[in-house]
């Protein structure tokens, strides 16, 4: 017995050690990024962008390749953590090319876009997109690096470095990522860092259009990293607009535009994390969010990912969109019904010229 106890005891202590210095490393290894880094260029156009023109941009998070229709995520209580394997996510990617190139936009902005990540079997995801889209200029900014992340315990999500492309078929003089606050306890490693960009264009006019992408944490559940967060972008905003530029915001906001979805899409009335009302009067003045029709087109743009998707039964929102200065006029506004084939979000579009 005695010795059955020393080995029970050398086990025990073993594991301890074991977890004590994942943690360790996990602490260590944790990093954020400066608050403001200036970002590179690729492929710039020649062309300027012309007032009284109309344009079409389009905003898609495409879950860095790993959500097909019927896939699960741990996060939000589903199955899986990783894609399902790199013809997962190749296949994916080739969808979500697919939707865009026949939407053909402007401009496009897309989120949870992967360099290299276990979650996506390492696919370089921004060299993908420059690959597919040669006639546009682009810009990444990397919202996270995290550490290795050993959860779930059997099938682990790993390493990821992903973050936010912005891609122009017009000159993007320069681009500039800020950091957004997050939470500074152990929910850090989950929700992981966060960021917004704001690229600048010319116009012929003389003007700028200020293109700010950008992807708010959806996972934290503390209301003043919420606001923290929203008070920064729209400070930045708000600058942008009273330096005299056309200021368009686009991305996801893990926040409910509408601020009634629940009766919209007929679900649930109990929010998740990533569904609370978007604090529309918070708006910096001259500022507004392009929603008109969406309630009555009512398409979601994004899923539940607890489960694989089944419409009408699968828990919806709408929590990307674009808000726009006053300078600004969007004379369409719609989310692409693409049924989640690709990704748990549906892309959307917005028409626009600059006044």
């Amino acid at each position: 017995m005695k010795k059955v106890l020393k080995v029970i005891i050398f086990l025990v202590v073993v594991l301890v050690l074991i977890v004590a210095a994942y943690v360790a490393y996990a602490y260590l290894s944790y990093h954020r990024l400066a608050d403001k880094i200036d970002l590179e260029v690729k492929n710039s156009q020649s062309a300027q962008l012309a007032p009284a023109t109309e344009y079409q941009i389009l905003s898609f998070n495409i879950g860095y390749g790993a959500y097909p229709q019927d896939y699960s995520f741990f996060m939000a209580g589903g199955k899986y953590s990783r894609a399902y394997d790199q013809e997962t996510v190749e296949k994916d990617l080739q969808g979500i090319f697919d939707i865009v190139k026949n939407a053909d936009p402007d401009l496009f902005l897309m989120q949870e876009v992967d360099v290299n990540g276990d979650r996506s079997f390492h696919v370089n995801q921004v060299a993908k997109i420059r690959q597919g889209f040669t006639d546009y200029g682009s810009v990444f900014a990397q919202n996270y690096d995290s550490p290795y992340l050993f959860y779930p315990l059997l099938d682990p999500i790993g390493k990821a470095k992903s973050g936010l492309v912005t891609a122009a078929r017009y000159e993007i003089t320069d681009s500039m990522r800020y950091s957004l606050p997050i939470e500074t306890n152990f929910n850090k490693f989950f929700d992981l860092d966060r960021a917004f960009s704001v690229s600048h264009l010319p116009v012929e006019n003389g003007g700028t259009l200020a293109l700010i992408n950008t992807h708010l944490s959806a996972f934290t559940k503390d209301p003043a990293v919420r606001q923290a967060q929203m008070e920064k972008l729209f400070q930045q905003m708000e600058k942008e607009y009273q330096a005299g530029h056309y200021v368009i915001v686009g991305g996801d906001y893990n926040h409910d535009l509408l601020g009634n979805s629940p009766t919209v899409f007929n679900t649930k009335e109990e929010r998740e994390t990533w569904t609370h009302p978007f604090p529309i009067a918070d708006l910096p003045t001259g500022f507004r969010a392009v929603t008109e029709t969406l309630a009555d087109a009512a398409i979601p743009s994004v899923r539940d990912s607890n489960a694989g998707y089944e419409k009408g039964s699968t828990y919806v929102s709408l929590i990307d969109g674009f808000l726009i200065s006053e300078n600004v006029k969007a004379s369409a506004v719609e989310v692409l019904d693409e049924a989640f084939l690709y990704s748990d979000h549906n892309p959307i579009v917005m028409h626009f010229s600059l006044q």
